[in-house]
């Protein structure tokens, strides 16, 4: 296993397995298949630009992306001391080895080094109790749930918000 920063040379691989995780699980993300599913691969690309402190990692088992995570900073002045881990997914037949800590720790790593950056915030859906109990495990605490945040297929699913303070609670 290995976990790298992807750049746009990974678009192609991040966009399947981007678009495997929105079909397979649509509960878990507020994008959706039918959307992403028409996005060009030069949008994928620009994505992974990797600016102002926003980035990508990858996931790789014997050479194939199996994992992602993202973090997106605020370009706000107001907001510039919060960073969003985003699009977190590893593929089911590689859960339990370790890849979502890795990834959520390579955000980490990265987000500490943001000049500016404060803590991090990220929802994850109250039915996934397995990334719950991950990212309680990192060290993010929960601050709320939104009730009937997501609607698929006329069902709703709540979101908890989770937080996490880089350098300690205020």
């Amino acid at each position: 296993m290995a976990v790298r920063p992807l750049t746009p040379a990974d678009a192609a691989a991040f966009r399947e397995l981007r678009l495997r995780a929105l079909k397979e699980h649509a509960q878990a993300f507020t994008s959706s298949y039918e959307h992403d599913v028409r996005q060009p691969v030069a949008a994928v690309e620009k994505r992974l630009t990797g600016d102002g402190g926003n980035a990508f990692w990858g996931a790789f088992v014997e050479g194939n992306l199996v994992g992602m995570v993202g973090l997106t900073c605020e370009p706000r002045a107001k907001n510039r001391h919060k960073g969003r881990v985003v699009a977190m997914y590893v593929a089911p037949e590689f859960v339990r080895r370790g890849l979502g800590s890795a990834l959520l720790q390579a955000v980490i790593d990265h987000a500490r080094d943001v000049a500016g950056l404060e803590q991090l915030v990220l929802t994850v859906t109250r039915s996934n109790a397995a990334a719950g109990d991950l990212f309680r495990a990192t060290g993010f605490t929960s601050f709320g749930i939104e009730p009937r945040a997501l609607k698929v297929d006329g069902e709703y699913f709540d979101k908890e918000h989770m937080i996490l303070f880089l350098s300690g609670p205020p």
